[in-house]
């Protein structure tokens, strides 16, 4: 009888270390600012995949999943060590990173690995230009958004004249070289005036009175958040009398928190998504899973990246590079961002419209396809 036990427990050990062994395990990497000037924006990110995970539930073939976060703390370095160490963890999609500068240089050993990467945030149009067949970009690139934004100077402000302020990364003078191309070709506003900051300041009084000397018609700010809050407040203080637009790095409920009054009257550009039922869910969802009073800017998409990163997984029966770029680029996804359809350089077809602050609010302001107020 011991010796008919010591089988029965000796099988039912095997069966057991086959059981683990036979266990799979679906890993989804993100890549954003977890440190630094933008962790808001990295930590609005790593959430929203989080959150995807946790309501997409069990995918077929896998016991679980995991996601592994990495720290790109919009550095290039650091976001080439992250994206190896992804890979090294056995990561089978990446969603990020947030800024441009990051997503440009970890592209490279995510693309050698041949390890499919989504960005939520990055908006540069170098990124989605090389070629490169597993990179896909939720946002609308920078010339989409200088051109939206160029469209609004000329034809609904009637702005003759223009400053541009940026910190020299790769998002935000990508998109002042846009708009100086837009303007130069429409001959119809001046820039006058383009001024840098450095990343990271926290004090902009001497750019911002060397401009108010100039007094243009409109102060574009191409910076991130906090830069962006901390700016507009800096120029209030100044009393300065020109019309202030930002961009979608700026649009993110901090602006209007930490900004406070500052912030009435700035207009920002940023994609408008439809409100739908399942758009409030995930609202709903994110802000009690998070416990958070607003749902950061870049959440959305990362959700979005997230959801259809799992969908598109259990639809090609595989984590394969090859066949799964080939179904996300195959097929029309639909997200909280709206519907996902991905042209074949993995752009997304999305259009900006121009958002005003009043009473604390991103309110809809104009449209710069139609040309008509919103």
């Amino acid at each position: 009888m011991k010796k008919v036990g010591i089988l029965v427990l000796c099988l039912a050990l095997i069966t057991g270390f086959q059981g683990l062994a036979l266990a799979k395990t679906l890993k989804v990497g993100t890549l954003s600012p977890l440190t630094g000037p933008y962790a808001q924006d990295g930590t609005d990110i790593l959430q929203g995949v989080k959150t995807a995970v946790s309501v997409y539930g069990p995918i077929k073939g896998y016991d679980k999943v995991e996601v592994i976060p990495g720290d790109s703390a919009c550095d290039g370095g650091k976001a080439t060590m992250a994206a190896n160490k992804l890979i090294n963890s056995g990561v089978n999609v990446v969603i990020g990173a947030y800024c441009s500068s990051a997503t440009e240089p970890a592209q490279i050993p995510l693309m050698e690995a041949k390890v499919v990467q989504i960005t939520p945030a990055s908006t540069n149009e170098r990124l989605t230009a090389k070629g490169y067949k597993y990179f896909f970009r939720m946002p609308p690139r920078d010339d989409v958004q200088a051109w939206s934004t160029v469209q609004f100077l000329e034809n609904k402000l009637k702005a003759k004249t223009l400053a541009l302020i940026d910190d020299k990364q790769t998002y935000t003078a990508g998109l002042t070289a846009n708009i100086k191309k837009f303007a130069k070709e429409n001959n119809k506003v001046k820039i006058v005036a383009h001024e840098h900051i450095t990343p990271g300041d926290s004090d902009f009084t001497a750019v911002l009175t060397k401009l108010k000397r100039v007094n243009p018609d409109v102060i574009y700010m191409s910076v991130y958040q906090p830069e962006g809050s901390k700016m507009i407040q800096q120029a209030r203080k100044l009393g300065m009398n020109s019309d202030f637009v930002s961009e979608d790095a700026v649009y993110h409920p901090k602006f209007l928190e930490v900004a406070g009054k500052s912030a009435e009257g700035v207009y920002l550009t940023f994609a408008q998504a439809p409100q739908t039922p399942e758009r409030e869910q995930f609202v709903k969802t994110y802000k009690t899973m998070w416990k958070a009073n607003a749902v950061g800017s870049y959440a959305y998409y990362a959700y979005d990246a997230g959801m259809m990163a799992l969908a598109a997984i259990e639809k090609a029966g595989t984590t394969k590079a090859d066949p799964l770029q080939k179904t996300l680029r195959g097929n029309t996804w639909s997200g909280v961002s709206g519907d996902i359809k991905f042209d074949a350089h993995g752009d997304r077809k999305l259009a900006h419209i121009v958002w005003l602050v009043k009473d604390n609010q991103f309110v809809p302001y104009w449209d710069p396809l139609t040309g008509k107020d919103l």
